[in-house]
């Protein structure tokens, strides 16, 4: 099978210079990396890449190349790959997507975060309040205070990796050196072996402790928001800072108010005596009692507001108590209760049959969709 020309696999024309070439191989190593393209092709087809851009990003390799192509009697390679310097799959990787692939196993590392959940009353959701949430989570050991090591003892540094965590073998091909690295079985990448370990933790430095954190819920916490705790998440690693701790808020529902924004609503029954000649009533709020002036002639459904007996807002600001009254017919009448409303029935009969007459004209009016 003839190779492909070179420019063809770089997707290159002739034409182009260092820069273009250069460009055009990057992105195609990366696109068939095989430690990014799992196909079953894609290491075949970044090997052809590579041995393109050996050539053609050689200045005097390219010359060759574009003279005598693959008729060239060093096949256009003269050496190892990337002018003359080792590279492995890991360096390229590495070169392409920033470094760090292969981190310290003994540098500090954060712990990772934690979550909970905690369900509060209503009130406290409204007001805010200080709780405790009792928490199960990792701790550095006592007994050997993190290390892992029998107390009186130390680990040592992995003598296979000398405490890197991964070890290097070096492979020649036809294409250059390969140099591949595979995590250290001696230490099993921790780059450090405990030969006495802490009878406590059985070598891993840390144990599971029970834990009061305190937990502060803001005046006006929503259910379902989430609270941020810094430093309570679980230890970090090598002298590593720890994770937070994350606390979901669940807010109980209340028997008589109910939550719309920065406002609290509530219904409150008013009798037809109490509607029709007004009052003054007493209506229980989150934080006590509050009076309410009922003028006369009050239809059922009607809402009344009372300033700042709602949500706390920030900077001082509250919302609104808004109160719905409804009018609640009696019933289990006595006799004389019930001729008294007959007579008050005869006596207001011309001005309910005006009302009846004004509502019936409407009604059929709507019925002929006028």
């Amino acid at each position: 099978m003839s190779k492909r020309d070179y420019y063809d696999v770089l997707d290159v024309p002739r034409t182009s210079n260092e820069e273009e070439i250069r460009k055009a191989y990057r992105r195609l190593a990366r696109k068939y990396h095989p430690d990014v393209n799992k196909e079953a092709d894609a290491e075949a087809k970044f090997k052809e890449v590579k041995e393109a851009y050996e050539v053609l990003g050689d200045p005097q390799k390219k010359a060759q190349y574009d003279q005598f192509g693959h008729a060239d009697p060093t096949g256009g390679m003269g050496g190892a790959g990337f002018n003359g310097q080792d590279f492995g799959f890991g360096d390229i990787f590495d070169m392409f997507f920033g470094g760090g692939r292969r981190a310290n196993p003994n540098a500090p590392r954060q712990g990772t975060d934690l979550e909970a959940r905690m369900h509060i009353e209503f009130k406290d959701a409204i007001f805010g309040s200080q709780k405790d949430i009792i928490m199960v989570k990792a701790a550095d050991c006592d007994n050997c205070h993190g290390t892992g090591a029998k107390p009186g003892s130390k680990p040592e540094v992995c003598s296979t990796c000398q405490g890197k965590g991964h070890v290097e073998s070096i492979q020649n091909t036809p294409f250059g050196r390969i140099v591949n690295r595979h995590d250290c079985q001696q230490c099993r990448g921790k780059g450090k072996i405990i030969r006495d370990k802490c009878a406590s933790c059985s070598g891993t430095g840390q144990t599971k402790k029970k834990f009061k954190i305190p937990v502060t819920i803001p005046a006006g916490i929503y259910d379902g928001e989430q609270i941020r705790i810094s430093g309570e998440g679980n230890p970090g690693v090598n002298g590593g800072p720890p994770g937070d701790l994350y606390v979901t808020i669940f807010v109980r529902k209340h028997d008589f108010f109910t939550r719309e924004g920065y406002d609290l609503t509530c219904q409150i029954p008013l009798t037809f005596v109490q509607a029709a000649l007004g009052d003054e009533i007493v209506v229980p709020t989150l934080d006590g009692r509050a009076k309410l002036k009922i003028p006369a002639g009050t239809q059922t459904g009607t809402e009344f507001r009372l300033r700042g007996k709602g949500v706390p807002r920030a900077r001082g600001y509250e919302g609104d108590l808004r109160v719905q009254v409804k009018i609640v017919t009696p019933v289990n009448l006595t006799e004389e209760q019930k001729q008294l409303l007959r007579d008050f029935n005869r006596l207001s009969g011309e001005y309910i049959h005006e009302q009846n007459d004004n509502f019936f004209t409407k009604m059929k009016k709507a019925f002929k969709g006028e």
